[in-house]
């Protein structure tokens, strides 16, 4: 297998192929087709590098010379090119920069350690009764013996749920944030249209206001809450303003995203599965690795990108400071030089170093908290019902060149 394409053959059409509805719904035998011709792409239409190898996405997210700081992507939003061409776009961009996903060295420290306490294994260990509890509520209303989507009546609003709890929002807000991630979750996409470019702007502004009246609500009633966390920090001057807003939507985006995906996807492959879905109803011991491999295998997200701080050489081809790095996750988490029959999926997969979170000192803070809500909420089902079986056809979301999930899946349930 050749190791790097960066120069060789016709160029690939990449955001073409990103926002081809085929690729949206099955990446996988584009993403494979593009492996064997290299694991290092470059696109000389926007100066990005793309990523299709374990080896080398491994590399990039460790290196300290690669980071998260759009802010120096060369040619990218914070030029000034880019400001007087596209204002809406600066404005989104620049309104979603401050904040511990997009920091690198002492800011990105300084902002994740505000909330690395409350992802911690004992704190972890105290949210489950919370979470059981969610994921009970959820499951005694599913209807028995009729059609339903997954993705509407449990995927999506268990994790809302544990948002709101953990932050002290009530569910009536749950609806508008739903409104809002679903605008925000586009910012991921990197290439946007103007309308979601505007429609995300709106979203953003929306989400800040309502935290910022939040904010001044909880002074005056101080709680244990991720909110009153966060609050502590902008009082004590450890983040800004701006960062304490920047902060709190991204963890409201992130948190709530991830998690529909991670349920949606590994419902979806426990149906295609029905055999491992039985081994797991008779002996959850294997939900562990399960969950790991629902993210190895369809993983809730395309791409995750890094920017050169500085120049960095990778499999021979010197990736230039300022240039962005963009890891195709789905072929990162097939590669066939990592992972044994990478296309076939195995819910007892050990060892099994995916990297659907992420990797390096950037690796998503609320890792944890997804994975043991997704143990949670298929034990739960698997407990609950004798039966879960599809019930029409599976329909992927074709909105998004990023984040990938599921907008309907139809199952019928029994006891």
């Amino acid at each position: 297998m050749s190791k790097s394409n960066t120069e060789h053959e016709q160029p690939i059409d990449w955001w073409t192929i990103l926002s081809d509805l085929e690729f949206l719904t099955d990446p996988y035998p584009t993403l494979k087709r593009l492996q064997k011709r290299g694991t290092l792409h470059f696109d000389p239409e926007t100066n990005i590098f793309f990523v299709l190898g374990h080896d080398g996405f491994s590399r990039i997210v460790k290196a300290p010379q690669m980071g998260r700081d759009t802010r120096k992507w060369k040619g990218g939003w914070n030029s000034p090119e880019y400001r007087d061409r596209d204002p809406i776009g600066y404005q989104l961009y620049s309104g979603s920069q401050p904040q511990m996903i997009n920091c690198d060295g002492d800011d990105h420290a300084r902002m994740r350690g505000v909330y690395a306490p409350a992802f911690r294994a004992q704190m972890m260990s105290d949210l489950a009764p919370m979470i059981k509890a969610e994921s009970a509520r959820l499951i005694e209303q599913l209807p028995l013996g009729k059609t339903v989507n997954f993705i509407e009546a449990y995927a999506a609003p268990l994790p809302l749920r544990v948002l709101g709890n953990l932050f002290d929002i009530p569910p009536s807000m749950d609806s508008a944030i739903s409104k809002w991630s679903s605008a925000l979750i586009r910012l991921a996409d990197i290439m946007m249209s103007p309308e979601q470019k505007l429609e995300a702007l709106t979203a953003q502004n929306e989400l800040k206001a309502y935290l910022s009246e939040q904010i001044a609500l909880r002074r005056k009633n101080p709680g244990d809450s991720l909110m009153d966390m966060a609050i502590r920090a902008l009082d004590d001057g450890t983040l800004s303003e701006e960062e304490t807003l920047t902060n709190l939507v991204s963890m409201f985006i992130a948190g709530h995203e991830t998690t529909v995906t991670l349920i949606g996807n590994g419902m979806f492959l426990l149906l295609k599965n029905s055999d491992q879905m039985n081994a797991l109803r008779q002996d959850n011991s294997s939900m562990r690795s399960a969950v790991e491999e629902f993210l190895r295998f369809e993983p809730g997200g395309n791409m995750i990108l890094r920017i050169a701080l500085e120049d960095y050489e990778l499999e021979g081809t010197i990736i230039p400071a300022g240039a962005m790095v963009i890891g195709m996750i789905g072929a990162v988490n097939r590669d066939p030089n990592k992972f044994d029959n990478p296309d076939q999926f195995d819910m007892n997969r050990s060892p099994n170093p995916q990297y659907t979170f992420g990797g390096g000192a950037h690796i998503c803070i609320g890792a944890p908290l997804a994975r043991m809500e997704a143990h949670i909420a298929f034990s739960a089902l698997l407990e609950k019902f004798s039966t879960i079986e599809l019930a029409g056809t599976p329909q992927w979301r074709l909105d998004r060149r990023n984040a990938r999930g599921m907008s309907n899946l139809p199952v019928r349930l029994e006891i």
